[in-house]
């Protein structure tokens, strides 16, 4: 086992900043090459302390504000349109960054696009979920309305 700092947050595993014991070869092969995390080292606790503050900076700023984003989020169907070919089939599939300036547009807030899980890819246009953590312990489900676009 070897103790790695996350850079990102990697699902199921932890948030930027936090401290975990991997095992070697997922952190040598997949972790550290990808720039999900650094060999956690003495002197990287001030690295910790960095990432941690950044990563508050971001979130949002009290649990009653994310409370209310994720009512909002949840309340409304986030429109979406994008360009289709033949019965329905999009030209490639909404990545986390389309869904976040959609939801920006719609007047409901920023979120941040790394925050974003899309469940199954979003090849087809109709209604589709996703869910965006607010907070470490808020995330919000919202539904994607993906349109044609004229």
């Amino acid at each position: 086992m070897s103790k790695v700092i996350l850079t990102h947050e990697v699902s199921g595993l932890g948030s930027a900043g936090d401290v975990v014991d991997v095992k070697n070869g997922y952190a040598r092969n997949f972790l550290v090459p990808q720039g999900f995390a650094t060999p956690w080292t003495r002197g990287g606790e001030k690295q910790v302390e960095q990432i941690k503050s950044a990563r508050a900076a971001r979130e949002h700023a009290t649990i009653e504000e994310a409370q209310d984003l994720k009512a909002r989020l949840q309340a409304t169907k986030v429109k979406l349109t994008v360009k289709t070919g033949g019965e329905g089939r999009l030209f490639g599939s909404v990545k986390p960054a389309d869904i976040a300036k959609a939801v920006a547009e719609a007047g409901l807030g920023e979120v941040d696009k790394r925050k974003i899980e899309i469940h199954t890819p979003i090849k087809y246009v109709g209604e589709h979920e996703a869910t965006i953590s607010l907070r470490d312990e808020i995330v919000a489900t919202i539904t994607l309305q993906v349109v044609a676009a004229k």
